[in-house]
């Protein structure tokens, strides 16, 4: 891993998820969480603050950047989250069968490489009748727009740490086998290649 991955990278991410359009659509979700909750990608914890710790037994966050856990683990601290850190991809998730009540995505179907893998992952370790509340950037509407999203995707993921501009949000979640009754989708403010947002939750159909 070269000094930019290591060093620069997280703070970019820290900063550009952190935007204020992309918190409210955050807050739209998060607060749903309860019981057992697995976060895939936690990276430095700016879903922590939405989270209702009355409500949320335990949360696991799982990331493969050790470099994000400190202010991760200090927002949970913070907001007096029973949390626990795993360092891992979310294509290998170690956590038993049926473990988690809910699992929460946030703006990380775009960045993980194998991303049909992770969600049958997300599968298995989903109790029955368990639930993912999701919120991601992808593939927008606009012909126009889709153009430019694979006219800049390239040197988008070389330089946002493998993030891609333009997948297909529902037929991914539709191809590994969830289903989801309440999707919702719109552009937010900002560069919009980048912002055409999709947000739920989904159930294994």
């Amino acid at each position: 891993m070269g000094f930019y991955d290591k060093h620069l990278l997280p703070k970019l991410v820290h900063l550009a998820c952190g935007q204020n359009p992309t918190m409210k659509q955050r807050e739209k979700i998060i607060p749903l969480a309860e019981g057992l909750v697995l976060e895939i990608g936690i990276g430095s914890g700016l879903n922590i603050p939405f989270y209702d710790s009355s409500r949320v037994d335990h949360l696991w966050g799982i990331d493969p950047s050790r470099e994000m856990w400190a202010i991760a683990k200090k927002n949970a601290k913070e907001h007096h989250l029973d949390a626990e850190f795993l360092e891992s991809g979310a294509e290998s998730i170690p956590l038993d069968d049926n473990a988690a009540d809910m699992v929460v995505m946030t703006y990380t179907m775009c960045t993980i490489p194998e991303v049909h893998s992770a969600l049958q992952e997300i599968r298995r370790v989903l109790k029955p009748g368990g639930k993912l509340l999701f919120c991601e950037h992808g593939e927008a509407p606009d012909e126009n727009i889709r153009r430019w999203q694979k006219r800049m995707n390239p040197l988008w993921n070389k330089l946002g740490g493998g993030c891609n501009l333009n997948r297909p949000i529902p037929r991914i979640l539709e191809e590994s086998g969830f289903k989801s009754n309440d999707l919702q989708s719109m552009y937010i403010p900002g560069w919009k290649p980048a912002c055409f947002n999709y947000w739920g939750t989904a159930s294994c159909a």
